[in-house]
């Protein structure tokens, strides 16, 4: 194994470079990942940018926290606590949590209040350093959520596992509670919303509607893929009208805005009918969305914010995977190498001019 790991730093907003670092010595607890892919969330670019999200950004840092690779070393007692062995192919959870704060000792891991998160807000200034998977090697925490997923899965739906099925699972299925028979009204067709699809198809729901515009085209076409019933251009047509009209004036059960915009909660919550759910997932990135308010207190309407993936969404999410119902690799539409990093995020923040689903970095390539 290599004593060095080659990974790509933010050193201030839209400023990358690539860096070397010393591995880490490892001990009992903790251990080393070789990182086969790095997914781009659509959180990345707000990194990228700098975006205050969880307070200010800890430059530098490694970005990358949708990960999938092999254990590379392991201290003896973490591989028996953590139930795998050096070789293994494993995904790891975004967050992993100082396990001392209330939000840590009461599950929570995901909200820790000390931003024990990876990719995201620990600086690599110092040792251990490999805090993000834009790295060939990602340091494992003795807190981190280790997922064995064997040679079966490969890394191309591995990478989708933790971030972008285990979150449509918790937000659709956990919090949105969504269930035979509801009627499901997704607005956004990208990574998450086409794992939203899958997620609410697969908890018996019909009708499921995806929502787009005229240049998401492509991701509309793949929806249908993953399970949806009906898209709607929203372009084309008006949303709240064609689910009016097609549900007979009783709207959608369970709505969630997975757009980013806060359009796209102000429709969300007009799409929802009697004592309906309301799934507010996405970053506004500090914009504020104009909601009317009557329509949810008449209607009996709940509105939950959601936030990451947690241990048990994540499970069932391998689980899911291995069903192979849906074409999850069909996902991945664009993979760079490390060197390319920084231009992996532009593409998936939409400053390039094609528009993918799921952009990928290659730590090897």
């Amino acid at each position: 194994m290599k004593k060095f790991s080659r990974a790509m730093v933010l050193t201030g907003p839209r400023k990358m470079e690539m860096q070397t670092f010393h591995l880490p010595e490892i001990g009992e607890n903790d251990g080393l990942l070789e990182v086969e892919l790095a997914g781009v969330c659509g959180s990345d670019p707000g990194i990228y940018r700098g975006v205050p999200t969880h307070g200010p950004r800890p430059f530098p840092l490694i970005m990358g926290h949708e990960i999938v690779g092999r254990v590379a070393k392991m201290g003896k007692t973490a591989q028996k606590r953590l139930g795998v062995a050096e070789g293994d192919r494993v995904v790891i959870e975004y967050a992993f949590g100082c396990g001392m704060c209330e939000s840590c000792l009461t599950g929570a891991y995901s909200t820790c209040e000390n931003k024990y998160f990876y990719g995201s807000m620990i600086s690599c200034l110092e040792s251990p350093h490999l805090f993000g998977a834009y790295s060939e090697y990602l340091y494992i925490h003795p807190q981190a959520k280790v997922h064995k997923i064997g040679d079966e899965i490969s890394p191309e739906i591995g990478v989708l596992i933790c971030a972008v099925l285990g979150n449509g699972i918790r937000w659709l299925r956990r919090i949105g509670g969504v269930s035979v028979g509801d009627t499901v009204a997704i607005i956004g067709p990208g990574q998450q919303g086409l794992a939203a699809a899958a997620v609410a198809r697969e908890s018996g729901a019909n009708p499921i509607y995806v929502i787009g515009l005229s240049r998401d085209k492509d991701r509309l076409d793949m929806a249908r893929r993953f399970g949806a019933h009906r898209t709607i251009n929203a372009d084309e047509e008006n949303p709240w009208k064609v689910i009016s009209d097609e549900t007979h004036g009783r709207l959608a059960d369970v709505v969630t805005d997975l757009s980013g915009n806060p359009a796209g909660a102000e429709l969300a919550l007009s799409l929802a009918g009697k004592k309906a759910t309301v799934v507010l997932p996405g970053i506004y990135k500090g914009k504020k969305a104009t909601l009317n308010l009557d329509h949810a207190v008449l209607n009996e309407i709940k509105i939950f914010g959601a936030y990451s993936q947690n241990f048990q969404s994540v499970r069932a999410a391998i689980k899911m995977v291995c069903q192979a119902r849906y074409p999850f690799e069909e996902m991945i539409t664009h993979r760079f190498p490390l060197k390319d990093a920084e231009q992996a995020v532009r593409m998936a923040a939409g400053e390039e001019k094609e528009i993918p689903v799921k952009v990928v970095i290659e730590p090897w390539n």
